[in-house]
């Protein structure tokens, strides 16, 4: 069954944008021969991502930084109101809610600091330019810091959805390797001068960029409802409705192959036909309505 339109079509359309836009400016780069532009050092033989947009393709870094940021920023809020209203896994404490508000606050200064330095090309604005490359930078990597925090604690509370952990290590992941590239590029552009290694490294920071921005993709797909499957969150609370305790929830999903593997995958794809509704040894019989609402799933 196909997976339909949901909101992680935002983040899917926003890492599509930024690839194609990194592609753009790099392969006209070097279908051009390579020329040394006018931002660049003497030295320099490989050009930055700031040089290539800072002349006859400024449109396209304007325009593709501006789509990027605006779709990824929709799939942040996505992911804040579909967790406040059930559709994913809800937050379970205040802190919880905090980090996620948090870190949304610090993605949208990371997306300010990206539109201000493809506007503020680096031959024209280097100082205010330089300003907002920290700020995309800064910002999002301490943004996926609080993310990474909140969905550390959702998954100690809903070990089941195997999702959280997924994602939790993508998010771990752009952090650690981003802030050594940061490291890196900050040290062979202001210290040591290696203006080729140094635009290397930014090359390689954007890039990377890509897979953070696709792990949104992962974060919003649970929230797909369709015929074959139900949002994340709903099947706590069909769960809990059932007056299953947490701990029993817990076994429950752990224990039986059939809920976990078949009946309600925690992702949007379709369930493998013939699923069932399995009560591991031990486990309390559910209430009425349960499993009439597991078996219409299959």
């Amino acid at each position: 069954m196909a997976i339909l339109i949901s909101w992680w079509i935002f983040p899917f359309i926003s890492s599509l944008m930024w690839l194609s836009m990194l592609l753009g400016l790099l392969l006209e780069w070097v279908t051009n021969g390579e020329a040394h532009l006018p931002s660049m050092e003497p030295s320099q033989t490989i050009a930055y991502i700031s040089d290539t947009g800072a002349f006859n393709l400024k449109p396209l870094f304007i325009a593709g930084s501006f789509v990027t940021v605006i779709f990824l920023d929709i799939g942040f809020f996505a992911e804040r109101w579909l967790r406040h209203t059930g559709r994913l896994a809800k937050n379970t404490s205040r802190t919880q809610k905090a980090l996620s508000v948090l870190s949304l606050l610090f993605a949208l200064v990371g997306a300010a600091g990206l539109c201000l330095l493809s506007i503020m090309d680096t031959y024209r604005h280097s100082r205010i330019h330089n300003l907002g490359l920290g700020l995309f930078i800064i910002g999002y990597v301490i943004s996926a810091i609080f993310l990474c925090a909140e969905y550390q604690r959702l998954g100690i509370h809903y070990r089941n959805h195997k999702v959280l952990a997924a994602s939790f290590w993508v998010k771990l992941a752009f952090i650690v390797i981003e802030v050594a590239l940061a490291i890196a590029f900050i040290v062979h552009s202001s210290v040591t001068h290696d203006w080729n290694t140094a635009a290397i490294l930014e090359w390689a920071v954007s890039f990377v960029f890509t897979f953070y921005i696709m792990s949104f993709v992962i974060d919003l797909l649970p929230s797909v409802r369709t015929k074959s499957h139900i949002p994340q969150g709903h099947k706590d609370m069909i769960m809990a409705e059932s007056g299953m305790p947490l701990g029993d929830r817990q076994r429950f999903s752990q224990s039986s192959t059939t809920y976990e593997s078949n009946l309600v995958n925690d992702s949007a794809g379709p369930n493998q036909p013939g699923a069932k509704y399995e009560v591991p040894a031990g486990a309390p019989a559910p209430r009425r309505g349960l499993p009439r609402l597991f078996s219409n799933l299959a």
